[in-house]
């Protein structure tokens, strides 16, 4: 690693020496040398957190992405005493710690390396800025790969990068740009089959170097704070994710209208173009539940107010669009415009809310209002004042917030300057230390506001900064993207990317954000976005004039758009399956093939497959006039989406792309569920449940997740877990279902649709019961009914 400030005896780097004393407290157990301590915390048999006091004193244990639900669950452990080392166990590891340097060997209980430090943990004063350097440097095993760190946008691989967290406004990014929006300091690692991760909880700016510098070692640093990460041992890289979503915490469930399709652009107005865009979808039988308004709407891009010529009555114009199934979100930046009769900012400045420099002076800084002021959303006093500010809106009818320009973003300086000064929660530092949260608190407050003043709905937020935890209030798209085949495949690395770092609630601007996609691009890119859990168009359409919506490329274009979006909308009850998953375990809802099969060497650099959910793999065209793509199928049997042909999986497979197609296989014995076609999420109440089941002859679990889709009362127990399993062989067709009811659907039955039966069916049998088959619209496919209640259905030839 490079030295970073000059070459006096204060900038060398400085290590631990010899343990002198240890001592065991609870869970705890902390290791001393002559200047350094070492505390290590057991959080479950997998979970060990890693927290060293370099001049022999620790700073304030204190997290903004912590849940405050993490559980403390050990099964067993202990520490034994050895003459080199001292050894903690767990039921599932062990943790060497070397008795002469405080070095670090993490093993399973057979002894198999899963990491291990180089120098370990050292540091060395920063002359320039103060405080110190902290680093920890650990050796790479001969084929290790690495993943994670959030909206990164580069090879899903990180082996031979460095990467750096530093939110960043990154207007037209391009690949491997660095750093971008997010601060996700989180990593896997996987070699020989183990997976682990690492997450380093610094808010300074942090670096992480995969074998860049040196090929063998893998090292990550922050310019500030502790040196203070918690390892997560899997082995399975799915166990892992799910483990570090446990610390940082599971999002509540969305509203259901927040997984249908969001149109956006930079603006819609005035109030008739907005009534203009929603008649188009709705005349046109396109899908959509959410329409966006940006800076436009506002009085002179004051937040909080509305621009009366734009919109003379906004209430009335939400509360006719949602008559039409629409929901409204609206936009809201941090800055706050420097006006004598703007009440925000009086109200403000009176309560000494908003960011000062080191002087005293107000930070003052350009953006769309022209002169502003940014609250300190570090100050939990802001924190609240900000969130009372949503009532107006809520009132008003609007749904959801966009917050944007919260890296924090400053025309010509780029952000705030390091001598900001800001609350940090009672601890008063400096920019640098608050700089990666910012956007997240500004969220965190937003979501907090809009859920006391829509309450009993259930909130939206979106926003363009974070850092690890946000996905405890926010959902969160990749910015300022560009029209291009190459960040089409961007939006596919970066959404697979965040959702292993925690943010699976993401998405891309559809089409890209800057520039204008031919029909083409825009039609592969809305293919795409129908697997990502947030699905918008959006587009800087205001500076060309040139239109992005699903209409705007002629008839050809829009009847594949229009088929994917209505796709979408059909499949709702497996997304909402997928996120509840996520939000009850942790479980990433995009899942890329290295978390799914790990022990396939080809799926450790696979980004142009992934897989949605537990039953759904999916690849995407990503370039023009491609007529068939090459894609990996894990091991095991996958069917072709839209014709039901079988894949042997463990092999890469050429599948045929025209245009009204995209590369999706269902896993063979899967169960996925959907609704009859709607036009927005609560346009009527289904009467029926599809359930398309694919034959297969391995046990396979399936899960389908009910609830009201709004409101809370899924917390009071008023939902339906239903879950399938099929245990078929060539000799007949087997399932059987388990199931807690306690929320009241409106459909009674179930339409069943079996794909790949070996043999033709002759008896079809549910609970006992002879059923009829239906004929069914598509080939090879036994299609019949069942009432909702039944227990196992047999299908013999």
């Amino acid at each position: 690693m490079q030295v970073e400030t000059s070459s006096s005896k204060y900038s060398e780097k400085h290590y631990p020496d010899a343990v002198r004393s240890w001592k065991k407290e609870g869970n705890y157990f902390s290791f001393y040398t002559s200047e350094t301590i070492l505390e290590i915390r057991v959080i479950s048999d997998k979970i060990i957190r890693f927290r060293y006091a370099s001049d022999g004193t620790f700073q304030r244990d204190f997290s903004y992405a912590t849940s405050d639900t993490l559980e403390e669950s050990p099964i067993a452990f202990g520490i034994r005493e050895f003459d080199e080392n001292f050894e903690i166990y767990t039921n599932c590891i062990k943790v060497l710690i070397a008795r002469d340097n405080l070095r670090i060997t993490i093993t399973d209980l057979d002894g198999k390396v899963i990491n291990q430090d180089e120098m370990g943990f050292h540091w060395q004063h920063y002359l320039q800025k103060g405080g110190k350097i902290v680093y920890c440097s650990k050796l790479i095993p001969e084929g290790e790969v690495f993943y994670g760190l959030g909206d990164k946008p580069t090879d899903l691989n990180l082996r031979g990068k460095r990467l750096e967290n530093y939110g960043t406004d990154a207007y037209g990014y391009q690949k491997d740009t660095d750093p971008l929006y997010r601060n996700i300091p989180f990593y896997y690692g996987l070699h020989n089959n183990i997976g682990y991760g690492i997450f380093f909880d610094n808010t300074f700016r942090t670096i992480f170097d995969f074998g860049k510098e040196r090929d063998n070692v893998c090292s990550f640093w922050a310019r500030g704070g502790e040196m203070n990460y918690y390892f997560i041992y899997g082995p399975e890289l799915m166990e892992v994710a799910e483990a570090y979503t446990r610390i940082t915490g599971t999002p509540e469930l969305p509203p259901m209208w927040a997984l249908g399709y969001h149109q956006c652009r930079w603006s819609y107005y005035p109030e008739k173009r907005v009534r203009e865009i929603a008649a188009e979808f709705r005349q046109r039988q396109i899908p959509c539940d959410v329409i966006y308004l940006d800076i436009d709407y506002m009085d002179g891009f004051r937040c909080f107010t509305w621009n009366n010529e734009y919109f003379p009555d906004p209430a009335k114009m939400i509360a006719d669009l949602e008559s039409q199934g629409f929901k409204v979100v609206v936009i809201i930046d941090p800055g706050i415009k420097v006006d004598p009769e703007y009440n925000i900012y009086l109200e403000g400045l009176k309560n000494n809310y908003f960011c000062k420099r080191a002087d005293g002076a107000l930070m003052e800084g350009d953006v769309w209002p022209g002169k502003c002021v940014f609250p300190d959303f570090t100050n939990p006093e802001v924190r609240d004042w900000w969130a009372s500010l949503f009532k107006g809106l809520a009132e008003t009818g609007v749904r959801g917030v966009w917050n944007d320009m919260n890296e924090p973003a400053v025309f010509e300086m780029g952000s705030f300057p390091e001598d900001v000064r800001h609350d940090y929660d009672g601890e008063e530092v400096s920019h640098r230390k608050a700089h990666n949260i910012y956007g997240h608190l500004m969220s965190k407050s937003t979501a907090a506001g809009l859920k006391k003043y829509l309450m009993p709905n259930r909130p939206f937020v979106i926003t363009r900064s974070a850092y690890a935890g946000a996905q405890r209030w926010s959902s969160v798209w990749t910015g300022d993207n560009v029209s291009s085949w190459e960040h089409l495949w961007l939006a596919a690395v970066q959404c697979q990317r965040l959702a292993v770092s925690g943010l699976s609630f993401t998405g891309s601007d559809i089409g890209g954000f800057i520039g204008e996609p031919d029909g083409e691009l825009y039609t592969r890119w809305i293919q795409l976005a129908t697997f990502h859990p947030l699905m918008r168009t959006h587009s800087a359409s205001n500076e060309t004039g040139f239109n992005q919506e699903p209409w705007s490329f002629g008839e050809k274009y829009e009847a594949v758009t229009k088929k994917f979006i209505s796709l979408r909308y059909q499949l709702l009850p497996y997304f909402y399956t997928t996120f509840w998953q996520y939000a009850q375990n942790g479980t990433p809802m995009i899942r890329p093939l290295a978390f799914v099969a790990q022990d396939e060497p080809d799926t450790w650099n696979c980004s142009h497959e992934f897989m949605f959910g537990d039953s759904l793999l999916i690849s995407f065209v990503n370039e023009a006039n491609m007529q068939e793509k090459d894609v990996y199928l894990p091991k095991g049997k996958w069917y072709s989406y839209w014709n039901d042909q079988l894949y042997t999986g463990g092999q890469h497979v050429t599948v045929p792309t025209p245009l009204e197609e995209m590369p999706l296989f269902a896993k063979a014995g899967s169960v996925i569920s959907s609704y009859p076609l709607m036009q927005y999420t609560s346009q009527h109440q289904p009467e029926e449940m599809i359930l398309d089941i694919y034959y297969g002859e391995e046990v396979t679990k399936s899960t389908l997740y009910e609830d009201a889709g709004d409101h809370y009362g899924y917390k009071n127990g008023q939902y339906n877990i239903i879950r399938f399993k099929q245990l078929s062989d060539p000799t007949q067709f087997f399932l059987k279902k388990k199931y807690f009811v306690n929320y009241q659907t409106s459909y009674n039955r179930y339409r069943i649709r079996v794909h790949g039966l070996p043999f033709a069916a002759g008896t079809i049998l549910a609970d006992g019961k002879v059923i009829q088959p239906e004929l069914s619209t598509m080939a090879n496919v036994t299609e019949f009914f069942t009432d909702k209640g039944f227990e196992n259905i047999i299908i013999r030839p």
